[in-house]
């Protein structure tokens, strides 16, 4: 049953979990390196030009970024909440090695501890599909993800590649999901799949 997001807000930043919303709504947390176009993506999945905000140093943002979001059941209008979180990229960061420490521990706490987290969206760069940090992430997450939580790849900025290039991608990364934001593709296909596994319980890809 098809569903669109209709309304999407700001809530607040968290440096730390404790500073986090209370948990008791589904969310979904966005991961991946600086520079791979999270925030293009939030803005393109919400319909909203500024809701989210790239910084021009990347790595320079090292927030929690909470979002409250509105579907709506095309069929029976029915309305439904969950939050979007934002983690700060990685990969980037400019930072003295024992902020580094501290703030990678944070985030691991974060993602290893939070019960409300539904699905872990990670994005990776089309253009660089196998960067080690990124396979390093996959493992990770693999290594604590409960049965009730979700992992999906979306690969960004596919417009820059060919079809040869797109179909190496999805033969290696089988669930994979190709968009561009430039062109608006696999959106759409993004929005649902969001819907379906965290409102409907739907079976991860």
């Amino acid at each position: 049953m098809a569903a669109r997001i209709v309304d999407a807000s700001f809530i607040t930043s968290a440096s730390r979990i404790e500073e986090a919303p209370a948990e008791g709504i589904g969310e979904v947390v966005f991961l991946g390196r600086s520079n791979v176009g999270k925030s293009s993506l939030l803005n393109s999945l919400t319909h909203r030009k500024h809701l989210a905000k790239s910084s021009s140093t990347p790595g320079k943002t090292r927030l929690i970024n909470y979002f409250d979001i509105v579907y709506k059941e095309e069929e029976t209008q029915e309305k439904f909440r969950l939050h979007f979180v934002d983690l700060p990229g990685f990969g980037y960061a400019k930072v003295s090695k024992s902020m580094k420490h501290a703030w990678q521990k944070s985030l691991n706490e974060f993602i290893r501890n939070r019960r409300t987290i539904r699905l872990f969206v990670h994005l990776r760069d089309a253009r660089h599909p196998d960067v080690p940090i990124d396979e390093e992430v996959k493992s990770y997450i693999a290594s604590f993800i409960g049965p009730d939580q979700c992992y999906i790849e979306i690969f960004t900025k596919s417009d820059k590649l060919n079809q040869k290039e797109r179909g190496k991608i999805l033969g290696k990364h089988p669930g994979a999901i190709l968009v561009s934001n430039l062109k608006k593709q696999g959106i759409e296909r993004v929005e649902q799949l969001i819907f379906d596994i965290v409102i409907k319980g739907k079976p991860c890809l």
